[in-house]
């Protein structure tokens, strides 16, 4: 044979593989998506939006010089636990139901642990409709939650968190994000049910 047609043939038997290895990867693909869309519609709880950011520092006062003084978030209240090692200023941002609670944190003993300052963007909340339903579900498809349970956050509402790495048995986490997961009140839930209904 010689060897142009050998070339020739080479290259056709490599646009073929390419091919079928795209349509491969095509329905692979396919395949994730349609398994993504089914268990988004079998989710039996929404995540509403944000409810929160907490931002950690050695200092909250250098953390208010910021937020508060200069950008103008109004501080509404304040939280202190010796469990959880924090003292934060609770903020707002915006109003009513759609309101952000910004938490500006230190630690009460620098040098024990949980570290709120270690990580400058602590955590963020996401508000949910049925916290112990998500809660349920999301353990159920391998979520690691941090230890402590459901319970009364500082804001008054009932909160848990994703934990930020994963493990052997719960190979799901926040990939380095601790993520608080935030019972909304009826009027939150209410509020973005109306919202989700206005049109574009």
């Amino acid at each position: 044979m010689n060897l142009p047609l050998r070339q020739a043939q080479d290259r056709l038997l490599r646009q073929a593989q390419d091919r079928l290895l795209r349509q491969a990867q095509d329905r692979l693909l396919r395949q994730a998506q349609d398994r993504l869309l089914r268990q988004a519609q079998d989710r039996p709880f929404k995540v509403l939006g944000i409810q929160q950011i907490a931002i950690g520092g050695p200092d909250k006062q250098r953390l208010r010089t910021l937020w508060v003084d200069l950008l103008g978030l109004e501080v509404t209240g304040n939280f202190v636990s010796e469990g959880e090692n924090v003292d934060e200023d609770i903020c707002a941002l915006g109003s009513g139901p759609f309101k952000v609670e910004v938490d500006l944190m230190q630690p009460l003993d620098i040098d024990k642990k949980p570290a709120v300052h270690t990580t400058p963007l602590n955590h963020v909340g996401l508000w949910v409709d049925d916290l112990p339903l998500a809660v349920e579900w999301l353990t159920a498809q391998g979520v690691r939650f941090a230890p402590g349970g459901i319970r009364k956050g500082a804001a008054g509402f009932d909160i848990c968190f994703v934990h930020p790495k994963s493990n052997e048995a719960f190979p799901v986490s926040g990939e380095g994000v601790l993520i608080e997961l935030v019972q909304a009140p009826p009027e939150v839930v209410g509020a973005f049910a109306r919202w989700a209904q206005v049109p574009a």
